[in-house]
C-alpha cells in the first residue's frame, strides 16, 4: 500500500469572527502564520509591544499546541519558498471561490489573520507577467488591518489593487498616524476596553466584532473592537479606556 504526502492546507474557513460574514452572504477564506518572529522570521514588522502581548494568535484553536506548530510550518515554509507558497495559495483561492459559488455565496480573503506581509509585493509569474495574488484574481474581494503607514497611505491614494480593503490598526504609540489615516478619510480599527463609545476623535465608532467584513464598513469610520483574550490584561495603552 502506498501513500502520498499531501501538501498542508493554507487556508481555513473556520474562525468564529469571520463565520459571522457568512449571514451576509460571504464565506472568508484566511491564512495563520506564526505572528512576530515565532518562527523565526517576522511577519509583524510594525507591531507594538502591546500588539504582541494582546495578539489573538492563541485564541480559540490557536490555543493548541499542533495548530501553533502548523502555523510555524506555513511561514517557514513561505520564507523558505516563497514562489511556492504562493502558487499553492493561489490554487487554494481558486478552489475555494468555485466553493463558495456552489453554497450560493461569495468569497473573500484574508491573508493577513496573524501577520501583517505586503500581499500587493508578493508576486509570481503567471502568463509571462509577474502577478500579485490580488492581481490574479481582480474580481474576488481581499482585505487586511495593517500597522504599515506605507500600506495604508499608498491603499488611500489609489495605489494598491481595486479589490483590496485596508484597515489601519490602532497601537499604543502610533497615535499620530491614526490622526493622518483619518484626515485621508481612511478607517480605523481600535481596541477598547469594556464597551464602545459612540465617538472616538470626531468619527463614528462602528461595532468591528458584529462581522469582520471590513470592505462593508463605509468610510472615515472607526472599527470599534471589544478586548477579548489577553488584550483584558494590557497596561500598555494598546487598549483604550
Amino acid at each position: 500500500m502506498t501513500t502520498t504526502n499531501k501538501p498542508q492546507k493554507l487556508l481555513n474557513s473556520g474562525n468564529s469572527k469571520t463565520r459571522k460574514g457568512e449571514k451576509l452572504g460571504w464565506i472568508t477564506y484566511g491564512l495563520h502564520l506564526a505572528p512576530f518572529n515565532l518562527s523565526g522570521k517576522n511577519v509583524c514588522a510594525h507591531a507594538s509591544a502591546g500588539c504582541a502581548a494582546a495578539c489573538l494568535n492563541t485564541a480559540g484553536r490557536g490555543a493548541m499546541s499542533n495548530v501553533q506548530q502548523s502555523r510555524i510550518a506555513k511561514t517557514q515554509k513561505f520564507f523558505a519558498d516563497k514562489n511556492a507558497f504562493t502558487w499553492q495559495l493561489a490554487k487554494e483561492i481558486g478552489n475555494a471561490v468555485k466553493l463558495a459559488n456552489k453554497k450560493g455565496m461569495k468569497a473573500c480573503f484574508r491573508l493577513n489573520l496573524t501577520s501583517d506581509l505586503p500581499w500587493e509585493n508578493i508576486k509570481i509569474e503567471s502568463d509571462g507577467k509577474k502577478l500579485s495574488l490580488l492581481e490574479m484574481y481582480p474580481d474576488v474581494t481581499f482585505y487586511d488591518y495593517t500597522k504599515s503607514f506605507p500600506r495604508m497611505q499608498a491603499y488611500l491614494k489609489g495605489e494598491m489593487p481595486k479589490n483590496y480593503h485596508l484597515t489601519f490598526s490602532r497601537s499604543e504609540c502610533n497615535d499620530k498616524l491614526v490622526d493622518i489615516v483619518l484626515e485621508l478619510g481612511g478607517n480605523v480599527a481600535a481596541v477598547f476596553r469594556n464597551e464602545f463609545p459612540k465617538s472616538w476623535k470626531s468619527r463614528e465608532v462602528i461595532n468591528g466584532d458584529e462581522t469582520d467584513l471590513r470592505f462593508l464598513d463605509g468610510k472615515n469610520k472607526i472599527v470599534g473592537l471589544l478586548e477579548k483574550g489577553l488584550a483584558k490584561k494590557d497596561e500598555t495603552g494598546f487598549v483604550i479606556g
